[in-house]
């Protein structure tokens, strides 16, 4: 299912919103000019959980530098599909959230729902050495709040049927209930096994965060 748009009409301009698309587009063309240099900047920037456990990878970093990795990691992607995804659902989900819960809160919610998404995948993935990047854990908590503040939000979606397109609106408590749960079931079974490319527990963690953090702010 590929959403396209919500029927929420916005209030205002989304500045943040717009501001995060921004930021992590930019902070992709950056990673696109560095060439060899990459994968040494990644493993420094992305969140490594080993570098909590391997004395030997986090021998040059403080204490500072490893905790750093929990914000840093949320400005870095793996890839064009990888970036697009993200900022699409950000840009679709994001707008109205901002315009219900004001320009300040909703920066402060996707900032905290992206060090908490990033905490969770740490702690389930400890001592793992691949590294996490990727706004989706913030992106996720956007969505958790707005599964709170909008569940009766149509979402149009796109869904591929064979060679047809099928467009339809789903209620967005159901599109991301379903959503949720495709995460929380991945996450539960890649517990135990080699971690994989999708970091599953970071979208919990955010989705999680998202939802608690709407409900302190009503």
């Amino acid at each position: 299912m590929i959403p396209l748009r919500d029927t929420i009409q916005p209030k205002g301009f989304a500045f943040f919103n717009y501001f995060l698309i921004f930021v992590n587009a930019l902070f992709f063309v950056f990673e696109l000019r560095m060439g060899p240099k990459l994968e040494p900047f990644i493993l420094r920037y992305g969140l490594v959980p080993a570098v909590w456990t391997n004395a030997a990878l986090a021998k040059h970093l403080t204490f500072t530098d490893k905790l750093s990795q929990l914000v840093t990691c949320m400005f870095l992607h793996g890839g064009w599909m990888h970036v697009i995804g993200n900022l699409w659902c950000l840009s679709i989900f994001g707008k109205s959230l901002e315009g219900r819960i004001g320009h300040w809160r909703y920066l402060f919610l996707y900032l905290v729902s992206g060090l908490a998404s990033g905490a969770l995948e740490l702690v389930t993935h400890w001592g793992s050495p691949i590294p996490t990047v990727g706004a989706s854990g913030a992106i996720a908590g956007v969505m958790g709040a707005y599964f709170m503040v909008f569940p009766k939000a149509r979402i149009v979606t796109l869904i591929p049927i064979f060679i047809f397109p099928w467009l339809v609106e789903i209620p967005a408590f159901i599109f991301l209930g379903f959503w949720f749960f495709t995460q929380l079931y991945s996450g539960i079974f890649s517990l135990g096994a080699s971690i994989g490319q999708i970091a599953w527990w970071a979208h919990i963690g955010g989705f999680t965060a998202g939802i608690y953090l709407v409900r302190r702010m009503a």
